[in-house]
Formats: C-alpha cells, structure tokens, sequence
C-alpha cells in the first residue's frame, strides 16, 4: 500500500511537472510572439465619457469597439505627489514604470531621465511611432519621446522628439517646430525642426491629402500649429486634417515595414479638453474619433499572432456621470465646441463679452434661445479668459440644462489639473500576453507588462 501510494505521487509529481513546463514553454512562446504593440490612449476618457458615448453611439445594449475586447482590467493613476495626476504624470507612468510629480516628463520626482517603453524598443531595432490630435509635444507623446523637468518646455520636447529619430510623428503643434518669423514658428533659438528633419530622411506632411499620399520609413506630419481642432468643429473651419483613424493607420503602414516590429502610441487627447468642459456631446464626438482608430488598430491585429493591441485612458477628467434626468435633446443641438463657440462672441470697448453676440451665438450653435440673466453674466466673466477657458464655462452651462453630472465649476477652477479626478480608468487588450492586464493594475505596471510582452528591458 505504501509502494502504491509512492507510484501514484510520484505520476502526480510528474503530471504537475509537465503541466508547469508546458505553462513556461507556452509564456515564452507568447512573449516572444509580441513582435507589435499599439497602445491606444483616450486622454480623460473616465467610466463617464465611456457610458455617455455608448448609450449615444450604439445604445445602452451596444458595446464600442474596444468594449469588445477580451481581457478587461482597471488602472489606478495616482501620481508620486498628489492623488489626482496630470496627464504628464500619467503619461511617464504609462511610459516608462516610474511614478513622478504633476508636470514632470519621463524623470524621476530628483530629475534623473528613465527610459521610456519606446527608447527601450528602439534599442532592439524595432520601430516607433507616435500620433497625437493633441501638439506632439505635449504630456501625453512626450513621455514617450521626451524628458523634461517640466511640461511646459515645448521647445525643447519637440527639438528632442526629432532628434530622437522617432520614426513617424504625427499631430498638431507646428508652432515649435519654426523659427520666429517662419510660418506659424514660435521657436527663439533659430532652428528649424522640419528642415532638420526632412534632411535626416523625413517626410513631411500638413494635411489629410498628404499624409495618404506619403511614402517613405520615416514620417513627420503636423496638421495644426496648436492643438489639432475638435471633431465638432472641423465642418465649421473647413479643416484639411486627417482623422485620429486616418493616422493611425497610415503609422501602421509605415511602421509594419521594419522586420523586427514596432511600437506605436497613438492618443485620443481632446476628449480630456471637452471633458474640462463637460459638454458631453463634443465629449462623444471625440470618443467616437479614438473608437473609429482603434478599430484599424484591431483590423491590423486581426489574424496575427504577434501584436498586442492595449486601450485605455490616462486619467478620468471632470467625474462625467450619466444621470437618469439626463436630457439628450440638449446636447443633440450643438453645433460646435465650446471653444470654438467663445472665438465667435464680440467685446465691447471695455473688452467686455457683449450680451448681443452671447445670445446669439448660443441660439446659433448651442440651440439655447432662453439665456438667463445669469449664464450670460457667467459667460461674460470669462471675458479676460483664454478661449479655451471660457469654453469651460459655456460648456458647464449647457451641461447643467442636459442635467450632466459632473465636478462643479466651482471645484474645477481651484483644482491645480482643471478638473481631473482621481477615478480609476478602464484597460481593454486583445492578443499575446493580452491576460496579463486583465486585473487591477497601477498605470506603472503597464510600461513593466509592455517591456515584459516585447521582451524589451527598461
């Protein structure tokens, strides 16, 4: 009876042998098939902006794309010194694995530089791209491409983007890549970045119709000289750019040429600037603009057995919550962002918002035609404001007449990060290694688990 129960441990002992040998031989071989990664980043997309853009885009029953994904997990975004990051804190997290201070890129809270998840695929000869509707220089691509003690060194991050030799950039923010007194260039040390790049092999690129036209291993397309404009307004300026989609997939096309692979970040950033305003219909439009990119970022996937596709959201922006007094007939009628709304209103010779052009520009694009004494005396306070502040404002306006829950003004104005929360975001993954992000992550362990899945080190 002993011999027997010996025989019987020791077939056990073997079986759990071979069933944890085959376990290991199966990771590796999952490692190393992540040959591609494609991180998409919706900027300020919280649970909020989510569940408003669903119940708006396919309905309460239906699922966005990425929705669909297999492996879901929840990210906490905390920044090494506040509760609530900003996006440059977020961004070197995801980045690089390292916590730092609000406004920091891609350094330690002492300034030390920490390699970033693309430099680390750079050095395995993979290459690498990053696409923002945001400037490309700054917080999000920056962590990526950059270090810099603040993210206000615009001028800097993008000199070092270049000189990065990051192989396609894609996005808004011209001005820093000019000289003063060339084109839309702000820059004040003379040089200038697209002739700098164009002698290094670049294709440079400044709408729709040029990037689809474009050849070439390396790409340099900047379609703004800020901020690329939001979905809302595009009809309004006529815009020439191409969509979030439209670069993305042209990145993948360029970036699927390199044998050894790829990694690729590309981000969704003005759903966090609409979400500041909490105007819940640019809030849609902008997640369906991210959405339609990650559905080419999917189509890429589809079939291969080597590229890792991870969707999710730096920080939540404003708290959207979707309320069951919710009015949806409001938000249909608007034509156009908040921003974009405040550049239309005239001033007076006092510089003072007039009540004339509030009226009318509400009733033009918002479809409110009962102003209250005290909404336009809201807006007219702005009048000393950047447009994009006093957006802020007519945003918050029109969300409290569709009944949107979210931070008050109040709250959003003292706050250091204009209405970031401290929520956990949401994490979606299809592919190789794809499991290991389905559970509660920091965003730290994201850069860790992309550098693990490439088999890259940090």
């Amino acid at each position: 009876m002993i011999r027997r129960s010996g025989r019987k441990g020791t077939r056990s002992g073997l079986v759990v042998i071979l069933i944890l040998s085959a376990v290991l031989w199966l990771s590796a071989v999952s490692l190393a098939q992540v040959k591609n990664v494609i991180l998409l980043i919706g900027d300020g997309m919280g649970f909020g902006a989510i569940q408003y853009a669903r119940n708006i885009l396919v309905g309460p029953d239906g699922r966005l794309a990425f929705e669909k994904l297999p492996f879901v997990g929840l990210v906490t975004t905390y920044s090494a010194n506040q509760w609530v990051t900003d996006s440059a804190a977020a961004a070197t997290a995801m980045a690089t694995g390292y916590k730092t201070n609000n406004g920091m890129i891609s350094v330690k809270p002492d300034g030390t530089p920490v390699k970033t998840v693309l430099e680390a695929a750079q050095e395995t000869g993979k290459a690498v791209g990053l696409i923002s509707t945001n400037t490309v220089y700054d917080a999000t691509p920056a962590a990526f491409g950059a270090h810099w003690a603040q993210r206000s060194g615009s001028d800097a991050i993008a000199a070092q983007l270049v000189s990065r030799k990051i192989d396609v950039i894609l996005g808004g923010g011209s001005d820093q890549f000019f000289p003063k007194g060339v084109g839309p260039g702000k820059r004040g040390d003379g040089r200038n970045l697209v002739d700098e790049a164009k002698a290094a092999g670049y294709t440079y690129v400044t709408n729709a119709a040029e990037l689809a036209a474009a050849g070439g291993t390396k790409l340099l397309g900047l379609f703004h000289p800020s901020y690329m404009n939001y979905q809302s307004d595009r009809d309004e300026v006529k815009s020439e750019e191409p969509s979030l989609a439209e670069m993305t997939a042209k990145a993948l096309d360029v970036l699927s040429k390199d044998p050894d692979g790829f990694f690729l970040m590309s981000e969704g950033a003005r759903i966090d600037h609409m979400a500041h305003t909490a105007e819940v219909a640019g809030v849609v439009r902008e997640v369906k603009d991210f959405e339609a990119a990650v559905e080419v970022a999917l189509k890429f996937a589809a079939g291969r057995k080597d590229t890792l596709v991870i969707v999710t959201a730096d920080h939540d922006t404003m708290g959207l919550a979707v309320t069951e007094p919710f009015k949806p007939d409001v938000i249909r009628k608007v034509k156009a962002s908040p921003e974009y709304m405040a550049l239309q209103m005239k001033k007076d010779a006092n510089g003072v918002l007039t009540e004339e052009s509030i009226r009318q520009v509400m009733a033009d694009f918002a479809g409110i035609t009962d102003l209250t004494p005290a909404e336009v005396a809201t807006i007219q306070g702005t009048s000393k404001l950047a447009s994009y502040k006093q957006g802020y404002e007519i945003g918050s306006i029109i969300a409290a007449r569709a009944n949107v829950a979210s931070l008050t003004p109040a709250v959003r104005a003292i706050g250091e990060t204009g209405g970031h929360t401290g929520n956990q975001v949401p994490l979606y993954a299809t592919g190789p290694d794809a499991q290991l992000f389905a559970k509660v992550l920091d965003n730290t362990d994201i850069a860790r688990l992309v550098a693990q899945a490439m088999g890259i080190s940090l």
